[in-house]
């Protein structure tokens, strides 16, 4: 395929991912097929899609951050937390076997989207913590943050759905917090790829510009719509993704 369709396809696709991702997760499930498509080895895949989601979380997070709906002072423990989680993460995923994470996923996603469904007040508005932020970061920092730096999928769904049960944050609130993680995750594991010459930097920088823009689309529409456009997409989003993993595992 030539360079003149290629490269505006990768950044449709990321567009699209980036929209979807900032509003509910799951943009890697348009990213990382459309980059193994055009015939990219798994690894490289893998590493490009990090940097072009690094620019799709880092664009919902600074859009976030600059309306207000979240508070970078309010996520340092978390920030470190996490970016310590994914490096182990990135280090195991070497040497361990991810197989029974593939086979579990599915199940605990489902999980998160019945509940959601089924809860229809969780996250309308801030509620009562049940932990207190240092122990709650300390535990879904490391192992949510472990979690995408070995496997991945549903890394969103999970921090959001942590946020809303332990800290009693809002739908909207836990999704912005969400993409202050999100980003510290994949700019870990960027650094990573990098490191071992798994990143295609033309491709990825093209898919990070599609992802930017429709990462800032995204946010916006979070921000001026709020919990009540996002609670569908987000149930959406992870009923698909249980869909993918569950077809990938018995395939």
């Amino acid at each position: 395929m030539s360079p003149e369709i290629l490269l505006p396809l990768l950044f449709g696709a990321a567009f699209v991912a980036g929209l979807i991702d900032s509003i509910a997760g799951g943009g890697g499930l348009i990213t990382v097929p459309v980059l193994m498509g055009i015939g990219l080895p798994p690894q490289i895949a893998l590493g490009t899609n990090k940097l072009q989601a690094s620019f799709g979380s880092g664009s919902a997070m600074l859009h976030f951050v600059r309306a207000g709906t979240v508070k970078l002072r309010d996520c340092w423990a978390g920030i470190i937390w996490t970016a310590l989680g994914a490096a182990l993460g990135v280090w195991a995923v070497q040497l361990l076997d991810a197989t029974i994470l593939r086979q579990l996923i599915p199940w605990l996603l489902a999980a998160i989207a019945a509940y959601t469904f089924l809860s229809p007040r969780l996250g309308a508005e801030d509620s009562h913590a049940r932990m207190k932020p240092a122990l709650f970061y300390l535990l879904c920092g490391l192992s949510i943050g472990f979690y995408d730096g070995f496997f991945g999928p549903g890394t969103g769904s999970f921090w959001t759905m942590a946020l809303m049960m332990m800290l009693g944050y809002s739908m909207l609130r836990a999704t912005a917090t969400t993409k202050v993680m999100n980003f510290t995750s994949n700019f870990v594991a960027l650094i990573f790829f990098i490191s071992v010459g798994q990143v295609r930097f033309i491709e990825g920088i093209v898919m990070g510009c599609g992802q930017f823009l429709g990462a800032r689309v995204g946010s916006k529409l979070v921000i001026k719509r709020g919990t009540a456009f996002i609670r569908p997409v987000f149930i959406t989003m992870v009923l698909v993704l249980v869909g993918r993993l569950i077809y990938l595992n018995f395939r």
